[in-house]
């Protein structure tokens, strides 16, 4: 699934959106260059989660937990740009189990895969207009086993969505 984001309020109401399909032990990859948009839709899955608290990228921390707010999800946020191997993540001791939670790690590919059995990998990449300005973002999903392919088709097309 590919879908065009033309603004940052976009991606984030797509992860809002986003966030309705994903339940607990979800593990979700988020791949692109810098500005990309990847906290952005973290921020909106956030939303959608019903998680506690402001969301900002963990660049430096590593690791972030969210508590959930009433009848919501926790939510782990991972930059894992610094990391060379899985087992420091475990080094992290976050005080959220991730089995119990889901799980956004940016610029995991190649390495977070590994923490479920299945995932959603998210590619997001932004469009540079002529005079240089961001603009337009593309998120193309690609669904990793498990019931990943039959929960991105009750998506649906969100806005801005090719078809």
């Amino acid at each position: 699934m590919r879908l065009q984001l033309p603004t940052a309020a976009d991606t984030h109401e797509f992860g809002l959106r986003l966030a309705a399909l994903l339940r607990a032990g979800d593990l979700v990859i988020l791949t692109g260059p810098l500005g990309a948009g990847k906290t952005a839709l973290t921020q909106g899955i956030g939303a959608g989660l019903g998680v506690e608290g402001r969301i900002t990228s963990p660049t430096f921390v590593i690791a972030r937990s969210h508590r959930a707010g009433e009848a919501g999800v926790p939510l782990v946020h991972v930059d894992a740009y610094r990391l060379e191997h899985l087992d420091e993540l475990d080094d992290l001791d976050l005080d959220t189990d991730v089995d119990a939670a889901v799980t956004v790690v940016e610029w995991g590919a190649g390495l977070a895969e590994r923490l479920a059995e299945s995932h959603l990998e998210i590619a997001v990449d932004r469009r540079t207009g002529a005079t240089g300005e961001d603009e337009t973002r593309e998120a193309v999903l690609h669904a990793r086993g498990g019931d990943w392919a039959e929960r991105l088709a009750a998506l649906g097309l969100p806005v801005g969505a090719a078809a």
